[in-house]
């Protein structure tokens, strides 16, 4: 392994928190030595060797302010966040949410980071922890095994996992338009995502024909631990008929020919020229066969050619409340960061957040100084609040949400103007810590 100097701050992984964090850092005018294994040894999802490549969906969730998303991405962007800058560039339209062309995105964080003077890429496998300097270590759920042993080792925890599963994906010339409409869901944005309508008779028979299919890893995985969000749709079509639609099927907000549809299944554009779109909320460990044949059944996908099909992967993640502070250092050596999604935060954002957080307490303690800890108040500091201090021996991955955040004192009862109150509020924090650094 490259030796590592005390004047360096050492950066393992090259995914959504390990670039936030090298940018982070080396805009404080600190050096950064970035290691990622890929292209030489790659993960069952990556398919380049691309830093910020995204595995799962490419859509980045929402931008509208009053949510939790939308706050976060506030925050980031207070923070200096490299990736929502990739992002608005890269963007492909989404209605309310943003969304990106996945090799844009990650081909662009790529350039900004290999070019920045302070930043050097170092393409290596990392099979252990350095005895000396601060590294973050931000390896992301598909961390490798050696790596992941140490780590999991230090939480005395055999089996903290997950199984995550990844949508498919079409041609946008393969689909059947005189079956389909363009509309974004309650009329948010322009008619972004393509929707296919289905008649209670073809839900029911697609519902069937779906919890039958035979499952690519074969029945031995039906007791893994699923994180919610990741659901495989065959997984939630078992827990009952409806279920899907009042899911990622759910008809609510759209109207085809005059009246809303029984079900109804969404595609969002996932390249910037608009010819490739993914299922939404689609994600699936079916044979690739069976993918096939059942998907093929939902009105407009008769002939749909896959660009990409589902998969499914385990994702690892850390025993945070034992391991770590709510700096992000590890309680037994403070001279090593986590970030990302091995941390327990699911999604895009989240994972991408810590990572900032991460690289400036990296810098902090570099100089000296203190590491901050982030007002509970704020969206990001309630996320990493809550993955270090969760109780019990059951520790679940998180999203984003305004039910992290204490409590307003005079709360309006109108949920909308308290989404706004909770902005306002965590606002005036953000301002304060962009301050120290920016």
């Amino acid at each position: 392994m490259t030796s590592l100097k005390h004047n360096i701050i050492t950066i393992i992984g090259g995914g959504l928190a390990g670039s936030e964090a090298a940018y982070r850092i080396a805009s404080c005018g600190v050096k950064v030595r970035l290691l990622e294994m890929r292209p030489g040894k790659s993960t069952p999802a990556h398919q380049t060797g691309n830093l910020a490549e995204l595995v799962c969906s490419n859509s980045l969730k929402s931008e509208i302010a009053e949510t939790a998303q939308g706050l976060l991405k506030q925050e980031m962007k207070a923070l200096g966040s490299l990736l929502l800058n990739c992002a608005e560039k890269s963007r492909v339209p989404a209605g309310a949410a943003l969304a990106v062309d996945r090799e844009a995105f990650s081909q662009l964080v790529t350039e900004v980071v290999t070019s920045h003077p302070l930043i050097e890429l170092v393409r290596e496998e990392v099979t252990g922890l350095p005895e000396s300097g601060i590294t973050i270590v931000a390896t992301g759920p598909l961390t490798s095994e050696p790596l992941t042993r140490q780590l999991q080792s230090l939480s005395g925890e055999e089996n903290l996992y997950f199984y995550d599963a990844i949508a498919p994906s079409v041609t946008e010339d393969s689909l059947n338009k005189e079956k389909i409409f363009r509309a974004s869901r309650y009329g948010k944005g322009e008619d972004d995502y393509y929707n296919c309508p289905l008649s209670r008779e073809e839900y029911v028979r697609f519902h069937q024909e779906l919890v039958e299919a035979d499952v690519r890893e074969g029945h031995s995985i039906d007791r893994a631990q699923f994180f919610d969000s990741c659901m495989p749709v065959e997984v939630l079509a078992r827990r009952g008929v409806d279920t899907l639609r009042y899911g990622p099927m759910r008809p609510v907000g759209l109207e085809w020919k005059g009246q809303r549809p029984y079900a109804v299944v969404q595609l969002r554009q996932e390249d910037k020229h608009g010819q490739v779109w993914g299922l939404v909320g689609f994600q699936t460990r079916l044979q690739w066969g069976e993918q096939q044949r059942v998907l093929r059944m939902i009105p407009g996908l008769e002939e749909a050619q896959f660009v990409r099909f589902g998969s499914m992967h385990r994702n690892t993640y850390l025993h945070s409340p034992r391991l770590l502070q709510p700096t992000l250092q590890l309680r037994n050596d403070p001279r090593i960061f986590v970030a990302g999604q091995i941390t327990g935060v699911e999604g895009y954002m989240e994972s991408a957040a810590t990572g900032i957080l991460a690289g400036i307490n990296a810098v902090r303690l570099l100089r000296g100084e203190e590491p901050l800890v982030l007002s509970q108040e704020t969206m990001l500091g309630a996320l990493v609040h809550f993955i270090t201090t969760a109780p019990g021996k059951e520790f679940q991955p998180i999203n984003a949400s305004f039910g992290l955040l204490p409590a307003l004192a005079d709360a309006p009862k109108n949920r909308q103007e308290r989404y706004r109150a909770y902005v306002r509020r965590s606002q005036g924090h953000m301002d304060k810590y962009s301050e120290l650094f920016l």
